[in-house]
C-alpha cells in the first residue's frame, strides 16, 4: 500500500511539472509587444486624476482638482463637467468655449499632475499580492518588486501577464522572469499598461508539496523515513 502511495506522487509530481499554467498562453516571441506603455494613443484622463487647471491671463480662477468618481469635475463659474475619457487637449478646448462666456480672453491650460486612475494587479506566489498605482513606466519585474518579490515556492519560468486586448478581450502572455533575472532575456521584462493583471503561480514541487499537505499529512498518518507508508 505504502508503495502505492509513493507511486502515486511520483505521478502528481510529473503531471504538475507538465501541466501548462494557462491555456494556450502566447509566449512575447510569437507577439509583437511595445516596450513603452504611451506610444499608441493620447492619455485619456481616468476618475482619480489630480488636474492642474490653469488661466494665463486670470490666474485668480487657477484650480487643483482631482476627477471624481462619477468622471466629473467642479470649477468656478462653469460649476460641473464630464471629464473622464477626454484627453488633455480635448478638456482644454471644453474649457475654452465655456469659459468664453464669461471671460474675454480665456487662455486655459490642463496639466494632468497626478495618475490616479491607472492601476496594476499583481497576484499568486508574492510576498505582498494586490493592487498598485501604475505611476510612470513599470515592467513585471518592477511589479513584482512592489508587491514584495517572488516566494520561493514561484514560478519564475511562467509568470502570466493578462491585459486587454482588441474589443477589451483579455489577451493572455507568458513571462520568463528567470531568463530576466539571469540577464538572458531582458525583452521578457515588457512595460505594464493599466489594468494588467501579473500572476504568479506555484512551481511543480510546491503544488505537490500543498496537495500532499492537504490530502495526506492532515488525513493519513505517515512515517518520516524514504517515501511515504501507511502506519499498519
Amino acid at each position: 500500500m505504502g508503495k502505492i502511495v509513493g507511486v502515486s506522487l511520483l505521478v502528481l509530481l510529473f503531471l504538475t511539472g507538465c501541466a501548462p499554467v494557462v491555456k494556450n498562453p502566447t509566449p512575447l516571441s510569437q507577439h509583437s509587444i511595445q516596450t513603452s506603455p504611451y506610444t499608441e494613443q493620447e492619455y485619456r484622463i481616468q476618475v482619480g486624476d489630480q488636474l492642474d487647471i490653469k488661466f494665463f491671463y486670470n490666474p485668480e480662477l487657477n484650480e487643483q482638482v482631482t476627477v471624481r468618481p462619477d468622471g466629473r469635475i467642479s470649477l468656478q463659474l462653469v460649476r460641473e463637467i464630464m471629464t473622464a475619457g477626454l484627453t488633455p487637449a480635448e478638456l482644454t478646448d471644453l474649457l475654452t468655449k465655456k469659459y468664453a462666456k464669461e471671460l474675454k480672453m480665456p487662455e486655459v491650460t490642463v496639466i494632468v499632475r497626478s495618475f490616479g486612475g491607472h492601476k496594476i494587479y499583481v497576484d499568486g506566489e508574492v510576498t505582498k499580492p494586490g493592487m498598485f498605482s501604475l505611476i510612470g513606466f513599470m515592467t513585471v519585474l518592477q511589479a513584482i518588486s512592489q508587491a514584495g518579490g517572488m516566494k520561493d515556492s514561484a514560478r519564475m519560468s511562467e509568470v502570466v501577464l493578462i491585459r486587454r486586448g482588441t474589443d477589451n478581450k483579455p489577451l493572455t502572455l507568458q513571462v520568463n522572469a528567470q531568463k530576466v533575472i539571469d540577464g538572458t532575456g531582458m525583452s521578457q521584462d515588457i512595460a505594464l499598461k493599466p489594468f494588467d493583471i501579473v500572476y504568479v503561480p506555484k512551481s511543480p514541487i510546491a503544488n505537490v508539496n500543498v496537495w500532499v499537505d492537504q490530502y495526506i499529512r492532515k488525513n493519513i498518518p505517515i512515517s518520516t523515513g524514504f517515501g511515504y507508508y501507511l502506519n499498519p
